[in-house]
């Protein structure tokens, strides 16, 4: 059987761990491997505020303009399920097989449309090579009409 490999061997530990053995105890030391001025820009990278504005300058900058639109749809589904969900709760249930159709309606678009937008981001061409944006799209259209025809059966 071959030996094991000790703990402290393992190359992806950013910091250096010396050991020093004796006759009955193991000492670790840890030496940190980052200067102060790079603890001093993590600090201001840490700030919430600065990564929202740097996220949402790379996202205007990045993105599409055709998968903003579909963020701005799944966005609106997402508002729409939450006032459903919430004129649930203070006015009641009474439909409850109505709900239920425009709530499961509400999510399988959400769903529909995320994997619309997952084939149509340029940025994934190598995971859907054989899907052209327009096949997927088809797709979304004839998967949202079986959709809405199951739940506009179900309300009866």
């Amino acid at each position: 059987m071959p030996p094991k490999r000790p703990a402290n061997s393992n190359p992806s530990t950013p910091s250096k761990t010396t050991t020093t053995s004796s006759s009955s105890s193991t000492q670790h030391t840890k030496t940190p491997s980052s200067s102060s001025a790079s603890s001093s820009s993590s600090q201001s990278s840490n700030n919430p505020q600065v990564i929202l504005q740097q996220l949402w300058s790379s996202y205007q900058r990045r993105t599409p303009q055709r998968v903003k639109l579909i963020d701005v749809f799944m966005g609106f589904l997402v508002v729409v399920g939450v006032l459903q969900f919430v004129y649930c709760v203070l006015v009641g249930n009474y439909p409850f097989n109505a709900f239920l159709s425009g709530f499961s309606a509400t999510v399988g678009q959400f769903v529909l449309t995320a994997s619309l937008r997952i084939q149509t981001n340029p940025e994934n061409k190598d995971e859907f090579k054989t899907v052209s944006p327009e096949r997927a799209f088809a797709d979304f259209v004839l998967g949202s009409l079986i959709l809405h025809f199951f739940c506009v059966n179900f309300i009866n």
